[in-house]
């Protein structure tokens, strides 16, 4: 039978690892899921979530990538190529985390997700049709 891990309890009752680790946003994190439960079923709740974190993966890779390309050379940094031979994806400005951040108060961030998955897609052909999408429009017709 697996064990549980061990807990502390600090001054305020809450539970933090035995280790004494704090990463100090958790409680944001259990914030915006709690926005997000709200609003979605359970069984699509876990899909919304998993693509958010896979589009700020790619798009801190991307990132990284691009500022590296743009010190060395700038014509570089344009060329979807130079990202693949890295095994960077290629994130399209309308799908960077960056933009989605700067418009998340908008009453149409789901849609800008939306658009972010459909751009990422057409510029990376081994993810068409796999990444999720906050509304429940079929692929067809997107």
């Amino acid at each position: 039978m697996a064990r549980a891990k061990k807990t502390k309890s600090n001054a305020k009752g809450k539970k933090k690892p035995a280790n004494g680790a704090t990463l100090g946003f958790e409680a944001q994190l259990f914030q915006a899921a709690d926005k997000l439960r709200k609003n979605l079923e359970p069984s699509d709740y876990k899909h919304v979530v998993l693509g958010l974190i896979f589009l700020k993966h790619i798009s801190n890779a991307f990132e990284a990538k691009h500022a590296a390309l743009l010190a060395d050379d700038p014509a570089a940094a344009e060329d979807p190529d130079e990202y693949q031979a890295e095994n960077v994806f290629s994130v399209p400005a309308e799908a960077r985390w960056s933009h989605l951040q700067a418009n998340a108060k908008q009453t149409t961030i789901g849609k800008l997700i939306d658009t972010a998955m459909t751009r990422i897609e057409e510029a990376n052909a081994g993810l068409k049709g796999v990444l999720p999408r906050t509304t429940t429009v079929p692929r067809s017709t997107r």
